[in-house]
């Protein structure tokens, strides 16, 4: 089933106005001064990671190839652009022809990265990469500040489950890109049904407040629940007194209840009370599931707390107070002419104030000490050293213009697991420090 047979918001007919206009602009006067056929090379990078984060994680790069392939200017957008005045007639007659042809290398999503790592590279003409940029970032810069905060959150949670439940803190359409972006990161399972239905992300949910408050009493809430859903529900406990809700939802369920959700109050408190409730009640094998405005400090904060899953919103779909990360797509090589035997030239702005860029195609890869553990990110301009050809970390994902790397959502959600286990033990810690591992350029 297609998600248009939904008629669900998740996906969209074309990406090529999701763009910033002077994209379209500098098409228009480099297709007349005659240089939009210049051979050219992309990067996309951060200068520094979030204050404080240790790394950061590739999220977003199944999207980008999405995005990249439903880049298409079609009747009626070329119609708004027309309308508009917002470029020529010769440049609506390019664009109407326009499919990118070129080729695009990145880290592997799950990947970590670090300042200066150069993420994703874009390469093609100048003309055909430049009106790439904005959703490239759009879509790198959201879904990768949401798999770091929830790549945090997992280390904190030590193994417990987490799920996703933001949706309602955020956009319609972020939040399905927040569910697999928390997914890549550690999350385990998502409330949104739209992330589900696109992803295959697994879906859970039960009931809210709202369902306790509909009825007469708390008891007729619980037993209508268990009655629809089975013993296996998780039944919320802390509507009115959460001590004489657990003695009545194990009195409906029997010990065979599933779970309780706690909501509010002192957390850490509460899931020891309850805990030893449920157990002097036989209901020994009943799960905790804690929400209430978690972030990755207040799941570490409840590690020696009786807690099996945890939900998290609001901060984890906002990327827990780092909701970008800054990344920029820069022009770094380019040749003279379309000719594919014409040298390539690095390019790179000059700039004060932190924003400065070095230019040149670049490779990249990462350092392993004797243990295995990355020691440094080795990026560099020219032939790759012998000892670091098998550590490069770039794969091709387009290859003229045609995507060769789509890969199931669990292959990602793997690879990001291992690639943090790499890390040194320090990039687990949630107090505020430096890039876990240098960048060196060589």
């Amino acid at each position: 089933m297609n998600t248009a047979d939904l008629g669900l918001p998740v996906d969209v007919p074309s990406t090529a106005l999701f763009t910033d206009q002077y994209e379209l602009t500098m098409l228009q006067a480099a297709l007349a001064a005659g240089t939009a056929e210049r051979r050219s090379v992309f990067e996309v990078f951060t200068r520094r990671l979030p204050e404080g984060r240790r790394y950061g994680v590739v999220a977003g790069t199944g999207r980008v190839l999405d995005a990249v392939e439903n880049f298409r200017f079609d009747a009626d957008v070329l119609g708004f652009l027309r309308e508009r005045k917002i470029v020529d007639e010769p440049t609506l007659n390019w664009l109407a022809g326009y499919r990118f042809g070129g080729d695009i290398w990145g880290y592997p999503e799950g990947e970590v990265y670090f300042p200066g790592s150069p993420v994703l590279r874009v390469e093609g003409s100048f003309a055909e990469c430049v009106l790439l940029e904005t959703v490239i970032l759009s879509i790198l810069n959201h879904d990768s500040a949401i798999a770091a905060a929830a790549s945090r959150m997992a280390s904190a949670a030590g193994g417990r489950p987490l799920i996703e439940m933001g949706a309602r803190r955020t956009h319609e359409l972020a939040a399905v890109a927040a569910a697999r972006a928390a997914y890549v990161g550690g999350f385990t399972t998502t409330s949104d049904l739209a992330a589900g239905f696109r992803y295959g992300i697994p879906t859970v949910g039960t009931s809210a407040h709202a369902f306790t408050l509909l009825h007469d009493h708390e008891r007729d809430a619980f037993q209508a629940q268990v009655t629809s859903l089975g013993r296996g529900t998780t039944l919320l406990v802390d509507t009115y007194d959460v001590a004489e809700a657990v003695r009545l939802a194990v009195e409906v369920a029997g010990p065979e209840l599933g779970a309780v959700r706690i909501d509010s109050g002192d957390l850490l408190l509460v899931a020891h009370r309850v805990r030893q409730q449920l157990d002097e009640l036989g209901a020994t094998a009943t799960r905790i599931i804690v929400t209430s405005d978690l972030d990755e400090y207040a799941i570490a904060s409840l590690a020696a707390a009786p807690v099996d899953a945890y939900g998290v919103g609001t901060q984890l779909v906002t990327g827990s107070g780092h909701p970008t990360c800054s990344m920029v797509y820069k022009l770094v090589a380019r040749a003279e002419s379309a000719d594919p035997k014409d040298p390539l030239e690095a390019v790179a702005k000059k700039s004060t104030g932190g924003k400065t860029s070095i230019g040149g195609r670049k490779w990249a890869a990462r350092r392993l000490d004797e243990h295995g553990i990355a020691d440094a990110e080795v990026i560099g301009v020219g032939p790759v050293p012998a000892e670091l050809a098998d550590s490069q970390l770039l794969v091709e994902l387009v290859k003229g213009g045609q995507v060769i790397a789509r890969e199931p959502l669990d292959v990602v959600r793997d690879r990001h697991a291992a690639a943090r286990a790499n890390l040194p033990l320090s990039a687990t810690q949630l107090s505020r420090g430096e890039a876990v591992i240098p960048t060196e350029y060589v």
